[in-house]
Order: structure tokens, then sequence, then C-alpha cells
């Protein structure tokens, strides 16, 4: 048979085993594969370094990278073996491979670079008079040592980068793209270790800078400016069921700050950002029906899980895991976005006003003919909203000791009947029957789909015989019916049948009902927006109105003459 395929004697014939350099080369390629991959690696051992401020410098034209440290150095045995193949300071045996607590573990990176590049150490341990400069061959011989004056640390510097290999370099995007990598790789770092200082240069010149912070709610305003730390929300949480297990989140609240693109769904594990989907799909049902349509979350998760639940093994670039029991953690993570999502005397803090509410001050005091210009106060508040007035027969205006809300009617409403939907989803009988006409087949379909029992009484005539019991006392069920009836799986008829139940805007609400909707209201538990994404209420604390009222100004010593 004469065909494409070689016979299998001439196949077996051409195997062969490759030589060493190649295979150092293909062993690199999977760990060194761009300016970004060198940055990763090389901020990654300074980290695991102890350092607490980090500089990197990037010449993208001369394939040049340099990071230094503040870290505890190398001493010069260290530094003789660093970039010998397969040598870290990390793990000793196959055993510690399951039991991984830093970030560098493979020993491949430094060796993989002298394959790839030059490279040259500076390093200095503390307590010794002097450091070492180390000048690496390929394969990571050393063919360079000598003494020499350095701050407590190490720089290390990559020249060169992809010289041996000119299609790597080919294959690469464009420059400004590649540094857009680079910016992203040290904003995940910094988000995972916020306490450190990162400075980075471009081409001998000061690109950005990313300054430390005790937490990342307190840094990642840094990364997303529009972002402010009011617009945040963290909660941490031990675990003590798990050995040496720890939650933290840090969300945008849905009624202030989301994006176009699941972007900053963003999942770190034990100080490393990873790609885990099963994390990131939990996190975005966490937020569903609380964002505005073909809107995302704003979420930072990280992680920290004892390092036997954890498989490291899965990519080169560990960026991909296996992780032990991943239906407990979606179900912690579940828990702890709801916690952060509820309004409550542990998580409120509204007393730095919203961009809304800058917005309406400022208008307030354009109209009064005088400006304010003032810095964001900060007071605690207590959870307790007390209903005092309606305006426009739409917003309850509801008193509580650090201020007043507005909170609209229709929408609050909304949120307290979807969630109670949501619970109990019930379908009642209807006598006698509701009588649809001219319904197609397509809408036949989904009014079964939902459970409403229809079936035909006459020419293009169909009778409902049940509906959802809050639609049961409408004169307009008949409306709501058909609504329903032009698609959406059972949660969007569910928002239907609430957006029609609420209370109308611009319905005279008495106090005590106020008062009921406002309690009712704030035990949801997404009580910061609609099931639509809407935001529910607004906040005017006190001291933003002090401030307005210029409560402040001493003008006279009595009766304010």
């Amino acid at each position: 048979m004469v065909g494409y395929w070689p016979t299998l004697e001439f196949m077996a014939s051409t195997i062969q085993a490759l030589p060493t350099e190649v295979v150092y080369l293909i062993t690199a390629g999977e760990v060194i594969d761009s300016l970004a991959s060198v940055v990763r690696e090389l901020v990654e051992n300074s980290l695991d370094a102890g350092a607490t401020r980090i500089v990197v410098s990037i010449w993208p034209q001369l394939w040049r990278v340099r990071v230094a440290d503040n870290g505890c150095g190398m001493n010069l045995d260290d530094l003789q073996q660093a970039a010998a193949a397969h040598s870290t300071s990390k793990i000793h045996s196959s055993a510690d491979l399951w039991k991984i607590t830093s970030l560098g573990f493979r020993g491949e990176a430094l060796h993989s670079l002298t394959t790839l590049a030059d490279l040259e150490i500076f390093s200095r341990q503390g307590g010794e008079k002097a450091g070492w400069q180390v000048v690496y061959g390929n394969g990571g011989e050393v063919v360079q040592v000598e003494a020499t004056a350095i701050a407590p640390g190490t720089v290390i510097t990559v020249a060169n980068l992809f010289a041996n290999c000119p299609a790597r370099r080919q294959g690469l995007p464009p420059t400004a793209q590649q540094m857009k990598a680079v910016q992203g790789i040290i904003q995940q770092i910094a988000l995972c270790h916020p306490h450190v200082t990162y400075q980075i240069w471009q081409n001998d010149r000061e690109w950005f800078t990313i300054c430390p912070a005790a937490t990342v709610g307190q840094l990642l305003p840094q990364l997303l400016p529009q972002v402010r730390q009011a617009d945040l929300q963290e909660v941490k949480l031990e675990l003590p069921q798990r050995q040496n297990s720890a939650l933290m989140l840090v969300i945008g609240l849905p009624d202030r700050c989301h994006r176009h693109r699941p972007d900053w769904v963003r999942v770190a594990i034990n100080g490393r950002m990873v790609k885990s989907p099963e994390l990131e799909q939990t996190i975005l049902s966490a937020f569903h029906r609380t964002l505005p349509r073909d809107r995302y979350p704003v979420c930072f998760l990280h992680l920290a899980i004892s390092p036997d639940q954890i498989n490291w093994n899965r990519n080169p670039a560990k960026t991909e895991i296996y992780l032990n029991e991943i239906s407990y953690w979606q179900e912690q993570i579940t828990q702890a976005i709801n916690q952060a999502l509820r309004i409550s005397e542990s998580n409120i803090k509204e007393s730095v006003h919203t961009t809304r509410v800058s917005k309406l001050l400022k208008a307030a005091e354009e109209k009064g003919s005088y400006n304010l210009n003032s810095k964001n106060a900060n007071c605690d508040t207590q959870y307790y909203l007390k209903a005092v007035a309606q305006v426009s027969n739409t917003y309850i205006v509801a008193e509580h000791s650090g201020g007043i809300w507005l909170v609209e009617q229709h929408i609050a409403h909304e949120r307290v009947l979807y969630e109670q939907l949501c619970d109990n989803w019930q379908l009642v009988p209807v006598e006698p029957p509701i009588i649809l006409y001219q319904l197609s087949p397509g809408q036949v379909s989904q009014l079964q789909r939902i459970g409403l029992d229809i079936e035909p009484f006459g020419e293009q005539l169909w009778a409902i015989r049940n509906l959802p019991g809050m639609l049961q006392q409408r004169e307009d069920s008949a409306e709501a019916i058909l609504e329903l009836s032009w698609g959406g799986d059972l949660q969007t008829a569910q928002v239907a049948v609430a957006c029609r139940s609420a209370i109308r805007n611009g319905t005279p609400m008495q106090l005590p009902e106020m008062q009921k909707l406002l309690d009712d209201w704030q035990r949801t538990r997404n009580p910061r927006t609609c099931p639509h994404g809407r935001p529910i209420y607004l906040s005017l604390e006190e001291p933003a109105l002090a401030r307005f009222f210029r409560r402040n100004w001493v003008i006279g010593k009595s009766h304010g003459i």
C-alpha cells in the first residue's frame, strides 16, 4: 500500500536521543517565553528572598531586563550553583513537591536564562562586608567571579534575550503589547504581595510605581484609578476546619463599580495568581442578578491553602493548578461574597461618600453660588434605618445615626420580592382560567418551561390554569403572563414577576408601610442593587452634610453673629 505515512521501520530508524543543549532549549522555552516571563521569574525570586522593595528596569529594544531587590542576598557558594540545571534552594526531594510554600521552586528559571541570554548576578548577604559579581556562560557555567561593593540584596541582569533564537523574537508581539504584558504581571504580583514597593523603569525612565499598602483594598485603587477604596468591600475569613487555610476577598460593590469585561475577576492561591475557571465561574455566579446586563464584577480572591492540598505540576508557568476538594472552596467563596454584599453593622462604612453623592453635593454647591473643596471624612455608622418621610411618592427618606439615606421604593421592593420568589417559587391554581389570544408555539413552550399549566381553549385561544402566587390578586395578571411568554429562563421570569408586583413609583406610602419595606429590604442577601443591577439607595452622611452647610464655620461667639 502506497501512502503518505512512512513505514514503521523507517520511523524507528529515525528516533534518536536529543543532544543535551537541545533538551535545555526546549525546557527553557517552556519556562521563558517572553520579556514578561523573565520579569515574573526574577520578581518571584526576589519575593522568596524576603524583598520589600523591587526595582525592575527594562530595555525592550535591547532585549534586556534588570531586577534589583533588598532581599537576603546570596553568598558565593550559592551564586556558583544558582544557574546550574535544576538547582534550587526551595525543594530538596520529590516529597517537597507536595508541600510547596515558595514562589520559585523548579530550579529552572536562571538556568533557562543562561541558555537563552547573557546572565549576570550581583549579590551580597546582610552580614557580609562585600558582595560578589558572577557572570554565567551557556548552560549555567560560571565564567567570571569578582568581589564587588554592593548594598545588601541582589541585582540580576538578563541581556540579549533570545539572541540565539531569532525566530523566537520574531514570533513575539510588538513591543507595546509586550510591555503591557509586563505591566499586567507586575500588577498581578502586587495584588498578591501588597506590602512591597514596586518601581518599574523603561529605557532609563521611570514608568510606574506601585506603593505598598496594608491591604489589597488599599492597593487596588492604584491599579484601577476609577475605583476608590470606598467602592470596595474586604472580607477575611479564617477557616479553622482546614488547617493553615484562610480566605481573603476584595469586591467592588455592585452599586458603585463594575466592568464591561470579566478582566478583573482574579484568583490567587498562596501568593501566586492562577487560572481557575471553576472558581472564576463561582464568583460570577455569586454576582448574578446584582449587576446591570453585560456587566461584570471587580473581584480579587486570595486563598491560603495547605500546600498538600495543591498540585502545582500542571503547567510550567505555574499559572494553573489542581486543587483538592474544590467544591468546598466554591461554597466558602459564595458565602464570603454574600457576606460582603450585605449591609450590616459589621461591614457598612458609608462615611466616604460615593461618586454619585459627590456629584450631588457638587451640583447643590454650585446652585448655592459657593464652592467647597474638602476631603472625605471617616466615621462609623450604625445599622438601623428609620423611615421619616417620602419624597415625590418615590423615595423613602431614612434616618440613621450617621446621616440619611434615600431609598428608591420600587426597586427596593423589587429586590425583596425577587429573593422571596427565588426562595419560594410557588404556582397557584386560578379559577376561572386566564384566557390568552394568539400565542405563538414559542410562547406556549416558554410558559410550559417555567411551569405554567397551559392548554388550548378554542381557535387561537389558550387557557392558563395556574400562575405565580404574587400575580394571583393583580388585575393585570393576564398582561404579566403575556410578558413572561416572551422568553428567558426561570430566573428571568422571577425578575419579571418581582418587577411587576413591586410597589410603583408615584404610590403614596404611610410611615408604617415605609418602615416595613426598609426592614424587609435590609434583610435581603444583596441589598445594594435590584435584580437588574440598578443602585437602590443613596447615602448622604453627616460629615458631608456638615461640610455642605458650613457647620464648621465660627462666625461669632454666640447666635452665629
